[in-house]
């Protein structure tokens, strides 16, 4: 929080010490003059063009405009009377910081037109008191010019970093419900059916475990097998729940296709791949399911990976000589349905082509971005 008595703005880009070098900086050219009036006047001046610019930064709207105007009136006195014009350099400062399109132009034009028309002025009038800082009047002047617009793009610039991560954090609480929801929905339809198989069953068991035994044996082993079928599906749920390297998954993937004795070809170089955490990881596990589909169904002789980063997004084909699948079941099943929801939370997309091939193109978006219809 800024106290009242402040004079500097924080973090206002240029240094520190230049800054307090411009307020120190008046006082030079104010004792200067041979006149007890001038100088208290000098003084009282530069007190309150300092005491002005900072209320500037803590009023309302209105207030700003009497604010910069009384700093205005005080920087073209400070320029007839010392020839000190620098004043200019803190109001073209502040005039960038202005929000508002109508107000910034409005008193850009009010202050860069009384600027230059004071300094030609006293330049002509009182040529003493300017012409031996030439060189410096000539670079505030410039500065003058350049240095609202200069703040403003970078305002502007602190103001769009602030969304884009205020739209990650936003993203990133989104990322953690989807999985929760996943979690949860994995759950039901895994562990729940087979739970209420193993309850069924149990039951089932105990009233035939003295009339039918052997039955009853029977039943107690499909409930050893259904045990370690389920055990086997939480083992797969946990490990799709850790955060994957797309490298690591790369080379695990180079390893199972040669394990299941396919050559395996590749094109890229996932190592040399810049992607936010949550992109690669969604590619990770599409990379994961895909090659776990080739080994699984398409009997190929022959599976190629190959990856390209472009400026606005990144593409990962996976493509096989199998038989192929069945483009009605394409929704259904070999894990497509979860591959789809993945990509579709990160804006991604996802294309299949059979031709003498089967190839699943997964796209992704090289920077998290929010959907249109949530902005």
């Amino acid at each position: 929080m800024q106290n009242w008595y402040d004079i500097l703005p924080k973090q206002t880009g240029l240094g520190a010490y230049i800054w307090i070098i411009f307020c120190v900086l008046p006082f030079f050219f104010i004792f200067r003059s041979s006149s007890m009036y001038e100088i208290i006047f000098g003084i009282l001046m530069t007190f309150i063009f300092f005491l002005c610019y900072r209320w500037s930064y803590s009023s309302d709207s209105r207030m700003i405009y009497i604010f910069v105007s009384v700093e205005i009136v005080i920087s073209l006195v400070m320029t007839f009377l010392f020839g000190y014009v620098y004043f200019a350099l803190f109001l073209a400062y502040f005039i960038g910081t202005v929000r508002h399109t109508g107000g910034f132009i409005a008193l850009y034009t009010v202050h860069l037109t009384t600027t230059f028309i004071a300094t030609i002025l006293t330049f002509i009038m009182r040529m003493e008191s300017l012409f031996p800082y030439l060189p410096f009047v000539t670079i505030a002047l410039i500065g003058v010019v350049l240095l609202p617009f200069t703040v403003r793009y970078r305002r502007n610039q602190e103001v769009l970093k602030d969304a884009l991560e205020d739209a990650n954090k936003r993203i990133s609480q989104l990322m953690v419900t989807e999985e929760r929801e996943r979690i949860a929905r994995d759950l039901h339809d895994t562990l729940g059916q087979k739970l209420s198989m193993i309850g069924l069953k149990s039951e089932l068991a105990g009233k035939l475990i003295e009339d039918k035994p052997s039955q009853a044996k029977s039943e107690v082993d499909d409930i050893h097998d259904t045990a370690r079928a389920a055990l086997k599906e939480v083992r797969e749920m946990v490990s799709d729940m850790r955060v994957a390297s797309l490298e690591d998954e790369w080379v695990r993937a180079h390893q199972m296709i040669e394990t299941a004795g396919m050559r395996f070809e590749q094109e890229g170089d996932p190592g040399e791949l810049s992607l936010p955490p949550l992109i690669e990881h969604v590619l990770s596990m599409c990379l994961k399911e895909a090659i776990t589909n080739v080994i699984r169904h398409s009997e190929a002789s022959t599976c190629r990976v190959s990856l390209t980063q472009y400026q606005e997004y990144t593409s990962l084909t996976v493509t096989d000589d199998g038989k192929g699948f069945q483009t009605n079941n394409f929704s259904r099943g070999s894990g497509m349905k979860g591959m789809k929801e993945r990509l579709e939370f990160v804006n991604g997309s996802l294309e299949v082509n059979q031709n003498n091939q089967t190839s699943l193109s997964f796209h992704v978006p090289t920077v998290i971005k929010q959907k249109e219809d949530s902005l």
